[in-house]
C-alpha cells in the first residue's frame, strides 16, 4: 500500500501542526441551509450557557436548524444523544465531549454513517480518535497553555505565598487533564512552590466549595488555591470566608474561564488572576462547517484567542466578560 505522504512532509506536519489528510472524512455538500446537531455536555454553569447561546444565536442568524441536546453531566446520555443525531441523519454534528475516551466510539459511528463531526471546547483522546480522519478538527482553547499562564502569573506575583491547593475539573475531561499538566509543569520547575493537595471539584461551585473546605482543614498552611474553572474558584472563595480567611489576601485565588461573576471578584480583590476560556463558539464553528463543505482543509486544532484578567485589567474588561 502506498504511503499517503513522504516522511519529510509528515515530519513537517508533526512539527508545525500542518493539516492532516482528510480523505477518510465524510463529504458535506454545499447547501443554503443545514440541519446540524449540537451535543452539549451540561448546562449547570455560566460558561456552558454562554457557549450554547452562541451556537443557537449563530444558527438562527444563518437560518440553520440546530438539533440541540444537553447531556446533563452524563457521559452515557451524551453518547446516546450523538447516536440519536446519527439516527436522525443530521448533516453534521458539533460535539463538546464530556470525557475524552468514552465519546471516541460514537465519533467513529458518525463518520461511518457519513456525518462529519467537529469537536468544540473538549477534545477526544488522540490515541482513540484523530483529527482529519475521524473528525474534522477541534475548535477551542489551548488548555495546557491556560495552565501555564496561571502558573507563570503565580511565579511572578506570589508575594511569598507558595503552598498550593489545586481544585481539578471533571476527571477524564481534556480541560482538567491539560490545565493540570500545564500548571504542574511550570510549578515543578520552581522548587519553592509545593502542591499540597490536588482533588477534583468536578467543575462545580458547591463541590469546589466542599473540597476546598476539606483541603483547607487538612492543610492550614495553604496560601494559594488554583481552580480549574471559575465555578470552583467562587466556591473556594466561600470556603475561605467561612474559615475566617480573606480570599485574595490571606490566600491567593487563581482561576480559568473569565465569567462576569469571577471577573467582578477580581475587581473586588477576592480572586487574584483569571485566564479567559472563550465560550463564544458559534461564529467560528459555523464558519468552519461552511468552509469544510467548500473543501477547506483545517489543522488538527483551531485555537481561540483568550485574554486574562488581573487587578489592573479586570475593571476595564468586566463589560466584555460573558
Amino acid at each position: 500500500m502506498k504511503r499517503p505522504v513522504q516522511f519529510g512532509m509528515l515530519a513537517l506536519a508533526l512539527v508545525t501542526g500542518t493539516v492532516l489528510a482528510q480523505t477518510m472524512l465524510p463529504k458535506l455538500a454545499v447547501k443554503a441551509t443545514y440541519r446540524v446537531g449540537f451535543a452539549q455536555t451540561e448546562s449547570n454553569n455560566p460558561w456552558r450557557l454562554a457557549q450554547t447561546k452562541s451556537m443557537q444565536d449563530e444558527a438562527k442568524r444563518l437560518g440553520y436548524q440546530l438539533v440541540y441536546t444537553d447531556a446533563a453531566g452524563s457521559t452515557a446520555k451524551q453518547v446516546a444523544d450523538v447516536r440519536s443525531m446519527i439516527a436522525q441523519k443530521v448533516d453534521a454534528i458539533f460535539l463538546s465531549p464530556r470525557e475524552d475516551k468514552p465519546l471516541a466510539p460514537v465519533v467513529a459511528e458518525a463518520r461511518k454513517a457519513g456525518i462529519p463531526v467537529i469537536l468544540l471546547d473538549r477534545n477526544i483522546d488522540p490515541a482513540l480518535s484523530k483529527a482529519g480522519a475521524d473528525y474534522v478538527t477541534f475548535i477551542g482553547s489551548d488548555f495546557i497553555k491556560e495552565g501555564n499562564r496561571v502558573a507563570d502569573w503565580l511565579v511572578k506575583n506570589n508575594g511569598g505565598k507558595t503552598n498550593i491547593i489545586e481544585l481539578e475539573g471533571t476527571t477524564g475531561s481534556s480541560p482538567a487533564n491539560d490545565r493540570k499538566t500545564g500548571f504542574d509543569s511550570v510549578i515543578t520547575k520552581n522548587p519553592q512552590f509545593k502542591i499540597l493537595a490536588s482533588q477534583t471539584g468536578n467543575f462545580a461551585r458547591d463541590t469546589g466549595r466542599q473540597v476546598a473546605e476539606t483541603l483547607l482543614q487538612a492543610h492550614p498552611e495553604a496560601n494559594v488555591i488554583y481552580a480549574h474553572n471559575d465555578e470552583m474558584a467562587i466556591g473556594a472563595v466561600s470556603a475561605l470566608e467561612a474559615a475566617g480567611k480573606k480570599p485574595g489576601v490571606d490566600v491567593l485565588v487563581l482561576s480559568i474561564d473569565g465569567g462576569k461573576e469571577a471577573v467582578k471578584m477580581v475587581v473586588d480583590g477576592k480572586i487574584n488572576y483569571v485566564v479567559e476560556c472563550n465560550p463564544r463558539f458559534g461564529p467560528e464553528a459555523f464558519k468552519t462547517l461552511q468552509g469544510y463543505a467548500k473543501g477547506t482543509k483545517y489543522p488538527v486544532k483551531v485555537i481561540n484567542t483568550d485574554r486574562d484578567y488581573t487587578a489592573q485589567s479586570a475593571k476595564a474588561g468586566l463589560a466584555g466578560a460573558y
